[in-house]
């Protein structure tokens, strides 16, 4: 199947500006053969929010002036965007939907909100508590949201839980130089994008966004990684684009055949030491 990547720069608090750039981005992902177009994390809102949070969220919802034309693209092309979902008791969480043949197929509220250095998500949203893979046209997916895949245990469960492409949205911004130049905090993600596809042999697919805001420069740089850890695309870094690529589904049946981490999984033993864990009890 063919997959594109939306690596776009969005408008803070302008959330139809940035419907259009989407619409846009869909056309020419059509053009290319896409069956699924990923966006960034909030890519119909802009990333630096804090008090515009409540002002530009939108329910994912045929009647819903934002999600009514995705919904409808939705028919021609599987999608998942990024946007501010609200709930019925008014928190409000960053989130990404995968609309798919006019409906809703699935809404993922990030776990994860970091409140640490430069990032203050924890002040504005309500943390995600549910973890789910969803049953997609080509297969089983999982979606996690920037932070939630810095750490371990989202891939994990969204692997066990049946995913075998994650899909990994985010709006990271640059920070720091290696030693060969090369961005820090864009080596680092690809590092653990490379690790996650090779230790459960899946489909990792990565959309980052670009451009400026409140100070932060996001760097793009968005990846597809196939179940042996080998890169199949990547789009620029600090430009928009939309990257299209291949991949073949056999490549699950090829790999774990070779390396059958998932049959050998032992879930059981993992629950039982984590509740040991959780319970305070010794080492």
């Amino acid at each position: 199947m063919k997959i594109s990547l939306a690596q776009i720069s969005t408008r803070l608090g302008d959330v139809e500006a940035n419907l259009k750039k989407h619409l846009d981005c869909i056309v020419e992902a059509r053009a290319a053969g896409a069956e699924l177009l990923v966006f960034p994390e909030l890519s119909l809102t802009g990333y630096a929010l804090q008090d515009l949070a409540a002002t530009v969220a939108h329910r994912p919802l045929p009647d819903d002036p934002i999600f009514a034309p995705l919904l409808e693209a939705s028919e021609e092309i599987d999608l998942v965007v990024g946007f501010v979902d609200e709930d019925q008791r008014h928190r409000f969480f960053i989130a990404g939907a995968y609309l798919s043949a006019g409906e809703v197929r699935h809404v993922h509220h990030k776990v994860y909100l970091p409140t640490y250095g430069l990032f203050d998500e924890g002040r504005f949203f309500a943390w995600g508590e549910h973890i789910r893979a969803f049953d997609a046209s080509f297969g089983r997916a999982g979606i996690a949201i920037c932070e939630d895949f810095w750490h371990a245990s989202p891939p994990y469960l969204l692997w066990l839980d049946g995913a075998d492409l994650l899909i990994f949205t985010s709006a990271s911004p640059g920070r720091g130089i290696t030693q060969d130049d090369k961005l820090e905090s864009a080596a680092w993600v690809e590092r653990i994008n490379q690790a996650y596809a090779s230790l459960f042999t899946c489909f990792v697919v990565h959309a980052n966004r670009v451009g400026f805001e409140d100070g932060l420069n996001f760097w793009g740089g968005s990846t597809v990684f196939d179940p042996r850890g080998k890169l199949v695309g990547q789009a620029p870094y600090f430009e928009e684009a939309v990257l299209t690529v291949e991949i073949d589904l056999r490549q699950l049946h090829r790999t774990r055949a070779r390396l059958p981490l998932l049959r050998d999984e032992r879930t059981a033993l993992v629950q039982r030491e984590l509740a040991r864990l959780v319970n305070g009890e010794g080492r």
